[in-house]
């Protein structure tokens, strides 16, 4: 499965070179100027430091310590790599296994991480699902049963979680399964680190405006490569591709989103080509956002060593995560 989702980016991306042509690839990494790559560290600097507060918010909820300028360097170098290794959420799992360890409880550090990506993604897919509300028409018509499935099935989880988290989460806590237990302390550190009165308003604030960040670079990257239109006209199938980039496929998000971007800027009269040369240029935007992580990497002379299979275990019970889990992964 690993292999497969490797695999899928460039499967995604050689049925659409052969659809829409190389052109778009080429005309767009050409267009790229210095410009383009100032704003792009300026933007991911403003990110960045939203998504770190984000973080330090809900780690310090859980009763972890973590400095804004320590969550900075480490958000940057988890966005590097990220961006450069399979899967795209390695880099997630070194910085939360590293600030675990140095809080003596690694269990807890995952589970402050996966959060913060979940209230991140979060926003992003209630953003989605107001676009395929409000303006169905950037959807082909074929894929609409399918993107209607799937956000009632993202609305009803949404829901679910929170209504877990208050009423089953004490009850699994005393149970005798250990598997329970975990869940349950994991629904217990959402219900205080995302849905508690001192938590949900700064994450979701926090939220939308790193969104807003994804988006302004996104429209740099747009503007970069050729396009004229409104922005008004841009954002939605912007999100869309936003929204894709969540999927746990490829590298750095590559694959889905221009896949995502090329149908949507078709949909919405926008142009195929248009939509798949901004998701390019916005890939190599994002990477130069990210080289700052590359600076901590060697200045601190991180020794990785991340598990083959970590992955599949980022996505198991972060409740029951501890050290035993992570005997295999080494950090400064």
């Amino acid at each position: 499965m690993g292999r497969f989702r490797t695999l899928a980016a460039p499967a995604i991306l050689g049925v659409l070179v052969w659809q829409v042509g190389t052109g778009a690839f080429v005309s767009g990494l050409r267009m790229i100027d210095v410009d383009a790559v100032l704003a792009a560290l300026g933007i991911g600097l403003a990110t960045t430091v939203l998504c770190a507060g984000r973080w330090c918010l809900i780690a310090r909820r859980l009763g972890l310590r973590l400095p804004l300028g320590e969550a900075v360097r480490d958000y940057y170098l988890s966005q590097f790599l990220n961006a450069v290794l399979p899967a795209g959420m390695l880099g997630d799992v070194h910085r939360a296994v590293r600030h675990g360890k140095q809080e003596g409880d690694v269990g807890r550090g995952v589970r402050a991480v996966a959060l913060e990506r979940a209230a991140g993604q979060a926003v992003i897919i209630l953003a989605g699902m107001a676009v395929l509300l409000t303006r169905p028409a950037v959807v082909p018509a074929r894929f609409h049963g399918t993107v209607l499935a799937a956000g009632a099935v993202m609305a009803v989880a949404a829901v679910a979680v929170p209504v877990l988290a208050v009423t089953l989460g004490r009850r699994w806590a005393a149970g005798r399964s250990r598997w329970l237990r975990g869940l349950a302390t994991t629904l217990e550190d959402a219900r205080i680190g995302l849905l508690s009165r001192r938590a949900w308003p700064g994450v979701a604030l926090l939220s939308a405006a790193t969104l807003a960040g994804y988006l302004a670079l996104f429209v740099v990257a747009a503007r970069t490569a050729g396009s004229t239109a409104p922005v008004t006209q841009l954002l939605p199938p912007m999100i869309l591709a936003l929204l894709a980039m969540g999927l746990p496929v490829g590298v750095g998000g590559w694959g889905p989103r221009e896949g995502v971007a090329t149908l949507a800027f078709g949909a919405a009269g926008l142009g195929a080509a248009q939509g798949l040369a901004s998701a390019v240029v916005y890939g190599v935007l994002a990477l130069v956002a990210s080289l700052p992580g590359a600076a901590v990497l060697l200045a601190a002379k991180v020794d990785l060593k991340i598990p083959v299979r970590v992955d599949r275990l980022w996505r198991r019970r972060a409740g029951a995560v501890g050290e035993r889990t992570w005997a295999t992964t080494s950090t400064q």
